[in-house]
């Protein structure tokens, strides 16, 4: 995801706000989840050390949590470019597919047909299999192409038709990096005059998200991949969300977004995710709005993430026995390799016996890494955070200790 920016981050400012890397060990788990900078911690732990109460405009605790709550829906209105009365949260963004599934669902029957893509998390997967399945509707796949990495539009193209209902596909892929061209493939979901989801949990962390200008009917993204806590957000237009009647409890709101969110939200937590989009605002020095703040912000990290990426996928290039299948032409700072002769699980644990945290698997990921013949094993991922660094891209080559070609 190449990007050229006037500003650069200083990134020894940034890592001195993590309070886990003075662990010491060189962090490529940031897809799985990143660390939690020092100022998101003490959001949490301000929003728990005050009153806090059921919403409500009488005591100090119901206004602590009403400002809590509207304060993170423009927080993450800003990051999605959305409306803060457009922004859900739940549990995580894997529920709240399963929630949006069966409620769009409901208006399915035999002889609709949902898209689903080969590239994709599960979670953007079985949700809307299993609510396909359940009234009787018919699941078609996109693959992609294994020897690229690519989702292009050829590939949904091929499995629309004026019975789709709805497509849902990864803004970019958590096991290979993969970005697809959004826009375009809404153009052509719209055009057989389908609903388009978009699951943005590994995009948002690496580049600014527009819902409008994705063409994305809903979208989804978690926090814990941006720096913040653990939950997960839903965001889509006004006039599909208020159109929607999920299930749920007679006495809740059927306001939107509340209409949503089942049972009481997690106070500490939206504070926390609030100050991670304030954490990546103020990346590089901004005066403009947040939102403006933030494509700044996403600007330069993107440039610096490019950078080491380059710098990590020429050191592997340079390795005996090491397979990237991370190929994308345009593609988020994650890796994906295998050694010759060492099960990915093996090569993850030897890594972690060094100080380097490179996980093994198919991450959820399970049609794309058996799409790419990897089976249940896949491989070792390596993804690069804002708190990344050259030294830390050094530790990895070297803690390898593969032949050089």
């Amino acid at each position: 995801m190449s990007s050229d920016t006037g500003q650069t981050l200083d990134v020894r400012a940034i890592r001195a706000c993590f309070p886990a890397l003075e662990a010491g060990t060189a962090r490529f788990d940031a897809p799985g989840g990143t660390q939690m900078p020092r100022q998101v911690i003490d959001a949490i732990t301000e929003a728990l050390s005050r009153p806090l109460a059921n919403r409500g405009p009488l005591t100090e605790g119901g206004r602590n949590a009403e400002a809590i709550v509207t304060g993170a829906r423009r927080a993450l209105a800003d990051l999605l470019g959305s409306e803060a009365g457009s922004v859900v949260f739940g549990r995580s963004a894997t529920q709240l597919v399963y929630d949006l599934a069966r409620t769009l669902a409901k208006d399915w029957g035999p002889g609709d047909e949902v898209v689903v893509s080969r590239l994709d998390h599960d979670s953007n997967i079985r949700p809307w299999v299993q609510a396909a399945e359940a009234v009787g509707a018919t699941v078609r796949w996109a693959d992609f192409d294994p020897a690229t990495g690519e989702l292009g539009a050829e590939h949904i193209e091929a499995v629309l038709s004026g019975r789709t209902r709805l497509v849902a596909v990864t803004a970019a892929s958590n096991l290979i990096g993969t970005c697809p061209d959004i826009p375009a493939l809404a153009a052509l979901v719209h055009g057989a005059g389908a609903l388009f989801h978009v699951d943005a949990v590994h995009y948002a962390s690496h580049a600014t998200v527009d819902l409008s200008a994705l063409g994305a009917d809903t979208l989804v993204c978690s926090p814990y991949k941006f720096l913040g806590p653990h939950l997960g957000v839903l965001t889509g237009r006004r006039e599909l969300l208020h159109s929607l009647r999920p299930d749920k409890l007679l006495p809740s709101s059927d306001a939107v977004p509340e209409r949503f969110e089942l049972g009481t939200l997690p106070y500490e937590l939206l504070a926390g995710a609030t100050a991670a989009v304030d954490f990546l605002a103020a990346l590089v020095p901004g005066t403009g709005s947040r939102r403006q703040d933030l494509r700044q912000a996403f600007t330069a990290l993107a440039s610096h993430e490019d950078r080491l990426h380059g710098r990590m996928e020429e050191g592997l290039a340079t390795l005996d026995g090491v397979t990237v299948y991370s190929r994308a032409a345009r593609r988020t700072p994650t890796t994906l390799f295998t050694v010759a002769g060492r099960m990915p699980e093996e090569v993850s644990r030897h890594l972690a016996g060094r100080g380097v945290d490179a996980p093994a698997g198919s991450f959820y990921a399970w049609e794309a890494s058996h799409r790419l013949g990897l089976g249940e094993e896949g491989g070792v991922r390596a993804g690069l955070a804002p708190y990344s660094c050259d030294e830390d891209v050094d530790r990895l080559l070297n803690a390898l200790d593969v032949p050089r070609r």
